[in-house]
């Protein structure tokens, strides 16, 4: 004799096999979500992972830092300021020779002025600027950090010579990409 099911049994079926379709819908949106944040954001996504110690609380930051800078209106320099900018740079560089440190100190007020003109509001804070620039500059935004934080030991007197050369070299990079 052939086993029957009942309604009932039909339909705690048919809500299993629902249930089991949506967290499969749900779970698949997530690492797409994950996936298309850790290939925007490249390695400061796993800088922002470490630091919140959560990958879902890293998400949600890293989201919204795009749609903070989605609210900016980030423009390109006009080809004026570029080449302003292209010869302040030059002198900085030079000067980095005769006084490294005030070079140094020279560099981080330019990328500072050179973001403010592209739009970036520079009034938060280094941390709010760092992460503002990260979506859009998600590879150089390391080298800002790294820079900023060789400036901010310069001025403690706690860096070597060596250190403010590569400061420079990370504030070079950043402001290619920035002028750019």
């Amino acid at each position: 004799m052939p086993a029957t099911t009942t309604p009932t049994t039909t339909y705690v079926l048919a809500a299993i096999i629902i249930i089991a379709i949506i967290v499969a819908v749900v779970a698949l949106a997530r690492r797409n979500r994950s996936a298309s944040l850790r290939k925007r954001f490249g390695p400061e996504y796993e800088r922002t992972v470490r630091t919140t110690g959560d990958r879902t609380a890293a998400e949600r930051e890293l989201e919204q830092r795009e749609k903070r800078v989605k609210r900016m209106h980030i423009e390109e320099l006009p080809p004026g300021a570029k080449s302003r900018y292209t010869e302040e740079w030059r002198t900085v560089q030079t000067r980095f020779v005769d006084e490294p440190k005030a070079a140094l100190a020279n560099a981080d007020r330019l990328i500072t002025n050179v973001m403010r003109d592209r739009g970036y509001p520079m009034n938060g804070g280094f941390k709010q600027s760092a992460a503002d620039l990260s979506p859009d500059h998600p590879s150089v935004v390391q080298n800002y950090r790294a820079a900023h934080d060789i400036a901010s030991r310069s001025e403690r007197g706690e860096v070597s010579t060596e250190d403010l050369r590569q400061a420079m070299v990370h504030y070079r990079t950043l402001f290619d990409d920035l002028v750019e």
